[in-house]
Parts: structure tokens; C-alpha cells; sequence
């Protein structure tokens, strides 16, 4: 199925830059389906069922995607869950979808196209009986799956363009939501996705409000590590920490920029923000990294370089009861 999206696509013209007390979306990030013996992207069946019924206690409702765009920029007054699932390998068409299909769950399907009909992964068939669905949204995830960050700007765009004329000789359409493999981007990447899709997902966690860049969209990663029902239960309850700007907008670093200087500014609006905390894995270690206030600007000063191959920095906010957390995530090239 084809989404009709209505907005523009220059990332310049972000998005509204408010304090919107928005409830968000949070999205969840699965891979494989009963395939164990890939912890780090498989989830269980069982659990991933018991983690659809926290969502349906919590009275949490999904997110169908065919809204995703045209009403991005409208604050929700309570927050929606968002199912996505990368790669699509075969044990999401034979596990999860049925299970999908029957409850009528929404959801995006991100594919690559090279894999496709390989052993492992699933069919032009089989993803073409999906997205017949009016629940069920095909997202584009490049052509190899390779590192793109690794590529020269022209071999990136090839690899995008290569997948997008599969796309559009396979199912009449160019998926024009996107997700980048392994989560990384650099500013050229980002831009040039910008240009010529509607929205892009990465792999750093946070709760998607309308301040957020619609084509760096978190998503907490749910797998066999960190799906665990009594993380899984804190995670979904995780409301926005919304900010008008966060820099550096460069997300690819080297030796002349590692490690970087993180500004974070927030809205006056925003309550409680003295008591923020932030962890980073410079060094290769889980901390906490000197955090310094000026009214509404917070510098996160990191104690050590990022190893690649990624850097990560997760803060979280108590406000008032409800816990409010953002993610960002840097790509780190090899000397």
C-alpha cells in the first residue's frame, strides 16, 4: 500500500519549534521472530505477545503509519505506539505477521531490497501479500544493507536509487518513509534522504514528538538483550523530552571532531529540567559525562573519545512522575 504524504520534504523547514506538551510516539524496533539463535535482533514470540498485551493494558493504541506524516506536526494528547520491523526476514512472515494480521496490528515493514528471496529472508510474493493490507506499510531500507556511511557520497546515492527502481518495478511505488541501516547518517546522508523521502527512522532511542527531525526519528531497539518484560514495561511508559535544537548536526566523527561537543536547548516551558541525567559510552564505558547549565541550554562535555564503531549519549528527565528521555547516536570511522 501505497502512503499519500503530505508535507515538505527540505529538512531546512524542520519542523514548528514549540514547547507542545505533545504525549508522542513511541516506536519499537524488531528484527528476527523465534530465530534464538540471534540474540542481539531476535525476539521470542512468546514475549513479544506478552509485550502487545502491556501495550493493550496500558490502553496505549497503535500508530498507523498512513497518518504518520500529514499529522506529524499535530501533538497527541495521549501517546501511541509505534511498530516497525527491519530487514524483513523470513521469520517475521512465518512468526509475527499471522499474529499481526489476526489482531490487525499496524505496523512498517523496512526491506532492503538485494536480500530479498535469499535464504533467510522473505519473498517478492510474500511482501507483496503483506502490504496489500491497509495496516500494513513496506518502507524502504536501502539497496545492500551495507555500512552507507562507509560509501562515497556517489555510491550511496546509487545504492538508494538501485532500491528505489526495484521498489517501483516490484510494487508500483517508491516507499517514501525510510530507515537507515545500523541507524547511521551522516549530514550529507540526511540531507540528500531529506530530498527525496517524507520521513527517516535511525536507531537511537526517544519518544518522536513534533520538535523532533523528521529525518532522524528514534526508536527503541527491542531484542533478546533488551526486550526483557521489566525493561520493556519502564521503556513504554517513557513520555517526549522535547527540545528545540540539538547539536552537533553532524553525526559521522573522526579524529578532528571525537569527541564531540554535545548542545542540547531546551524550552523554558519545560519543568524539572534541573534534574536531567545523562549517560555516554565515550571510552567505550557506560557514565555519567560532566553535564553544564546556562538557562535553558545544557552541554553535555564527554570525558573521552567515542570508539567506533557508534557513540551513544541517553538522557532521561523525572518530571513530575513522568520520566521524559532522548537518544542520540554518532557513527565513529576507523583511523
Amino acid at each position: 500500500m501505497q502512503i499519500l504524504l503530505l508535507t515538505n520534504s527540505n529538512s531546512v523547514e524542520n519542523n514548528s519549534k514549540y514547547f507542545s506538551n505533545d504525549s508522542g510516539i513511541l516506536s519499537l524496533m524488531y528484527h528476527r521472530f523465534n530465530e534464538n539463535k540471534y540474540p542481539s535482533t531476535n525476539i521470542r514470540m512468546g514475549v513479544f505477545k506478552e509485550q502487545i498485551q502491556i501495550i493493550n493494558d496500558l490502553n496505549y493504541t497503535f500508530y498507523d503509519p498512513k497518518n504518520f506524516v500529514s499529522q506529524f506536526d499535530v501533538p497527541k494528547n495521549k501517546k501511541k505506539i509505534l511498530i516497525t520491523i527491519d530487514d524483513g526476514f523470513k521469520s517475521f512472515y512465518k512468526e509475527a505477521w499471522p499474529y499481526l494480521k489476526e489482531n490487525k496490528i499496524p505496523f512498517i515493514l523496512f526491506v532492503s531490497t538485494e536480500p530479498v528471496g535469499r535464504n533467510g529472508y522473505m519473498d517478492w510474493n510474500e511482501i507483496k501479500e503483506i502490504e496489500k493490507f491497509d495496516f500494513a506499510f513496506i518502507g524502504h531500507h536501502s539497496h545492500t544493507h551495507e555500512y552507507l556511511i562507509d560509501m562515497n557520497n556517489s555510491n550511496f546515492i546509487d545504492d538508494i536509487e538501485v532500491a528505489s527502481k526495484i521498489f517501483k518495478d516490484k510494487l508500483g511505488y517508491v516507499p517514501e518513509i525510510f530507515s537507515y541501516p545500523f541507524g547511521e547518517y551522516s549530514k550529507y546522508m540526511k540531507e540528500y534522504i531529506s530530498k527525496n523521502f517524507k520521513v527517516a527512522f535511525g536507531q537511537h532511542s526517544g519518544v518522536i514528538d513534533v520538535n523532533k527531525d523528521k529525518f532522524e526519528l528514534p526508536r527503541f531497539p527491542i531484542n533478546e538483550k533488551y526486550g526483557d518484560l521489566k525493561r520493556f514495561k519502564s521503556l513504554i511508559n517513557y513520555m517526549p523530552l522535547e527540545y528545540k535544537n540539538l547539536k552537533p548536526e553532524e553525526k559521522k566523527i573522526n579524529n578532528t571532531n571525537n569527541p564531540p561537543k554535545v548542545i542540547v536547548e531546551f524550552f523554558p516551558e519545560q519543568k524539572n529540567i534541573e534534574n536531567i541525567s545523562c549517560y555516554s559510552n565515550d571510552g567505550g564505558i557506560w557514565k555519567k559525562p560532566d553535564l553544564k547549565f546556562q538557562k535553558q541550554t545544557l552541554t553535555i562535555n564527554l570525558e573521552t573519545k567515542f570508539l567506533p564503531r557508534r557513540g551513544r549519549i541517553n538522557c532521561s528527565l523525572n518530571d513530575n512522575g513522568k520520566w521524559r528521555w532522548f537518544g542520540t547516536q554518532f557513527t565513529v570511522k576507523k583511523n
